[in-house]
């Protein structure tokens, strides 16, 4: 008979391995299952705010990762109508703000190094998931089974485990995004803070992950012939285009024209509603979603990745909590306590992931908007407030372990 694994986790992204880590931490054993051969980190970097430095704390990993990333000082706005300064927002690391930019492939590297040897399974697709009893019975892309009493989607916006739970298909929002950085090997010579300009329907920003390198990112609303772009020289001629259209400073356009084209991705910008998040199946029995598999969202409040680190803290701490208890054997009773604290979990989850999804969405469509009227309104009135938005969803508390 196939030997049955306490909990499997679909994805060795930074959701899968965070969760991975935060069960390793409490002394409970898990198996990761990955599709690629290798940890791939898509997207090269995210902004990391106070809560995403606390989930890490918890994690253990926190201090590994700060020695490798410059501490942000402020955010900086340049003004759509002159291409100057128009507002600094300061970082104020008095009142406990936190705001660094992180490689995602030093993070998934540094969760990985933290596992047991054997916890990461390469080259292994799940392809269909299947029940019997209590157990789920995995397919995996070479015609193997695995069984598992515990399963765990941190696969993504596709996530195969979402729609076995029945949730919906994430939604295009309209607009699609650009990532990309560039290497100066003699120093970039930006402050360390955020960087953030408009134009007329797009919005961009650059961070400097440390003293050599610089993230960043743009997002547009594009027309037909942009969903088409494939080439890396003309996606990167786009966004320089763009850049020049609304006179953005010419030191933030060498940075896209200093960018490696072959490492630039474009992609659509997909978010799950929030209604969905309250009255869809986020767990069912022994299955639950974590990260973009669980609240996919536009990027506009930077919490993507950090959100799917506090999901990582709080499953671990629910499931651990759940299966601590001596169950003299009983398979029956042990899933029930695994029922229990996965719906603690999703309850403790998914008004978090209403709030991040909804600001975000609200957030990027008025950053974006290419009407006059809110145009003028973002520069005299909005980008203070939007702004301290984005500041205050970062002092969220996930808690220990």
């Amino acid at each position: 008979m196939e030997a049955i694994e306490d909990i499997v986790i679909v994805g060795a992204g930074l959701a899968g391995l965070a969760t991975a880590l935060g069960l390793h931490r409490k002394g409970v054993k898990s198996v990761v299952l990955e599709s690629s051969d290798v940890l791939r980190a898509a997207g090269f970097a995210f902004s990391t705010w106070t809560n995403a430095w606390r989930a890490l704390d918890a994690l253990g990993v926190g201090d590994e990762l700060r020695r490798h990333h410059l501490r942000l000082e402020g955010l900086t706005v340049y003004s759509e109508s002159s291409g100057e300064v128009g507002m600094k927002i300061p970082f104020a690391a008095n009142e406990g703000l936190e705001i660094r930019c992180l490689q995602r492939d030093l993070l998934l590297k540094t969760l990985a190094k933290e596992l047991p040897s054997d916890t990461i399974r390469y080259s292994s697709k799940v392809v269909s998931i299947e029940e019997s009893d209590n157990v789920k019975i995995l397919q995996l892309v070479d015609d193997s089974t695995l069984r598992t009493k515990v399963l765990i989607g941190c696969d993504g916006v596709n996530s195969v485990v979402s729609k076995w739970l029945g949730l919906k298909k994430a939604s295009f929002s309209g607009r699609s995004g650009i990532r990309g950085f560039a290497e100066f090997p003699d120093g970039h010579g930006f402050y360390a803070n955020f960087f953030q300009c408009f134009g007329e329907g797009f919005k961009a920003g650059i961070l400097p992950c440390d003293n050599k390198i610089l993230y960043w990112f743009f997002t547009w609303s594009p027309s037909l012939k942009d969903k088409k772009m494939e080439d890396g020289l003309e996606i990167q001629q786009l966004v320089i285009n763009k850049f020049k259209e609304a006179k953005v400073p010419q030191n933030l356009i060498q940075v896209i024209e200093k960018s490696d084209i072959n490492n630039l991705l474009c992609s659509p910008l997909r978010l799950r509603w929030p209604l969905e998040l309250l009255y869809g199946n986020i767990c069912k029995s022994n299955v639950t979603v974590t990260g973009d598999a669980f609240h996919p969202m536009t990027p506009d409040l930077g919490q993507g990745g950090c959100s799917a680190l506090e999901d990582a803290v709080v499953l671990a701490r629910c499931l651990s909590e759940a299966l601590k208890g001596d169950n003299n054997g009983d398979a029956k009773e042990e899933h029930v306590r695994v029922r229990l604290g996965l719906e603690k979990y999703v309850a403790e989850r998914k008004w978090r992931g209403f709030d991040l999804i909804t600001t975000s969405y609200i957030l990027g469509t008025l950053q974006q908007s290419g009407s006059a009227f809110v145009r003028f309104l973002r520069e005299k009135v909005l980008t203070g407030i939007l702004g301290r938005a984005m500041v205050k969803r970062s002092y969220y508390d996930c808690g220990k372990l």
